[in-house]
């Protein structure tokens, strides 16, 4: 009796898991490799190694791209690079666990955004008021998060605080722009090209990070390799066919594990706990994730849904 494939939609949700995991262990991996380098420099290493695997695999449907698939990979590479930078010279500020948590807010600035009809997928209803009750709710959690008992408000949120939400912002726009391309352009070649902008981005934005050093050590090595192929090259790919399968809603959802699966990560290995106050705001920040994504949950559409079957071999 032959096996049956999963759906498309079923494997889109199993892989992009499978990326949130990996996303999610790499913040502690970046935090320690950051010790042997210059944060916008670890950033243009880890792209550039990407961008040529993700070449040298799919150069054959990168020769049949359209100008509109060249300027939606374009855009996104935009805004992938934006995120990248800001998150990781957040990161050399603060923790891994908070800068999890803090990036963990594109879910809740997502549906934001989409109260601007421009920026709102086709396959995405408009956004209801809960949305705002969520995004409330999570800034309390943000600012428990990031401040200490009678301090004022926003004393907590430092430079790499502030960093860091910028790079939510970032990579809220980044997956709207996916949304959009993603049932229009071929996965592997919106994946490639999106990398190789972003990498020339962070090549011409390098000196903004002051003089960049390198030491070649093991954790550094080891870091490189894991976030180059596992957590860029393979994830993107992924990413940006999950996409044509699943509504910005609940690709945003699955997004909501990629702080706690960090906060694994740092409790394991660097043994990075949370005070009771910090615990709170992220169980906030988590809260208003689930209510922003869950209230209601919208059902994906598809504009291809002829193209199936094509696209699971593709991928």
């Amino acid at each position: 009796m032959p096996t049956r494939r999963p759906s498309p939609t079923l494997l889109a949700h199993i892989l992009l898991l499978a990326v949130v995991l990996v996303w999610g262990t790499t913040f502690t991996l970046v935090k320690a490799a950051l010790a042997d380098t210059t944060p916008l420099l670890f950033n243009l290493l880890r792209m550039t190694l990407a961008a040529i695997i993700l070449a040298a695999l799919n150069f054959g449907h990168i020769r049949h791209a359209t100008a509109l698939d060249l300027k939606h990979a374009a855009i996104a590479g935009i805004f992938l690079a934006l995120g990248y930078q800001f998150q990781t010279a957040g990161l050399t500020l603060t923790t891994p666990s908070k800068s999890a948590f803090i990036t963990g807010l594109i879910v809740v600035i997502v549906p934001l955004l989409t109260l601007i009809p421009k920026l709102r997928p086709v396959t995405m209803p408009r956004p209801r008021p809960i949305s705002l009750l969520g995004a409330l709710i999570a800034f309390t959690g943000l600012i428990l998060l990031t401040t200490s008992p009678g301090a004022a408000l926003f004393s907590g949120i430092g430079i790499g605080e502030a960093l860091t939400l910028a790079c939510a912002l970032a990579y809220a726009f980044h997956l709207l722009t996916l949304s959009h391309a993603a049932r229009l352009t071929s996965a592997r070649t919106l994946g490639t090209v999106q990398i190789a902008v972003a990498a020339l981005i962070m090549l011409i934005t390098l000196p903004l990070g002051g003089h960049p050093f390198l030491h070649l050590t093991s954790r550094l090595i080891l870091a490189l390799a894991i976030t180059a192929i596992l957590a860029t090259a393979a994830a993107f790919t992924i990413q940006s066919w999950a996409q044509q399968h699943l509504s910005p809603t609940h690709t945003a959802l699955i997004f909501t594990l990629e702080p706690v699966f960090a906060w694994l990560t740092a409790l394991l290995l660097l043994h990075e706990r949370l005070g009771r106050r910090a615990l709170t705001g992220a169980a906030l920040i988590l809260g208003g994730i689930l209510i922003t994504e869950l209230w209601p949950a919208s059902s994906p559409q598809s504009l291809h849904p002829n193209q199936e079957a094509e696209v699971v071999q593709d991928i």
